[in-house]
């Protein structure tokens, strides 16, 4: 998806602006959203010619990059966590008698898996997308997701994973 004016270029920062920055909001801390968007799409301007056609998982990708190197000498953990809606409790209703702590949950799971989970259930990307954010391939993208709802099933004491999550793409 080669970009070749300025004009194609407007539309393309049009349509995925909105996307790429609630990617990035849920991941980096808010000061530094808007640097890291304005990097991604000025890294998409620069390698325009080179723009792959599905480029959404691009630059996905690009801000997930940028973000990580922008955390390496501080809290790696903190730039990839992926933020629940707002500070206070957040529940989920798993029945009357039986209330799950998601966000504690959450919390314990490591960056990976919540990365993978995010890419998956927040981002609603599809399977080969989300590996091509990651850098794997589907399959692999694929294990990585049963196994972190494996992993949030069991914070969760949840009897199944199909309970907690649909049938994924």
């Amino acid at each position: 998806m080669a970009i070749r004016s300025e004009h194609a270029f407007t539309g393309l920062y049009r349509q995925q602006y909105d996307d790429l920055l609630r990617f990035v909001r849920r991941r980096a801390h808010p000061d530094a959203v808007d640097d890291i968007v304005a990097e991604t799409f000025l890294a998409a301007w620069r390698r325009r010619a080179e723009l792959p056609h599905e480029v959404r998982p691009w630059l996905f990708r690009t801000a997930r990059h940028l973000m990580l190197n922008a955390s390496r000498g501080d809290h790696r953990q903190d730039a990839l966590a992926v933020k629940i809606g707002t500070q206070g409790e957040t529940t989920l209703e798993w029945s009357a008698d039986d209330r799950i702590d998601v966000q504690s949950a959450w919390r314990a799971l490591p960056a990976v898996d919540q990365e993978i989970l995010a890419l998956g259930i927040w981002e609603d990307l599809p399977q080969a997308e989300a590996a091509a954010v990651i850098g794997c391939s589907r399959a692999a993208y694929a294990m990585r997701l049963t196994r972190a709802k494996r992993h949030l099933a069991d914070l969760l004491e949840a009897p199944t994973t199909a309970t907690l999550f649909p049938v994924t793409r």
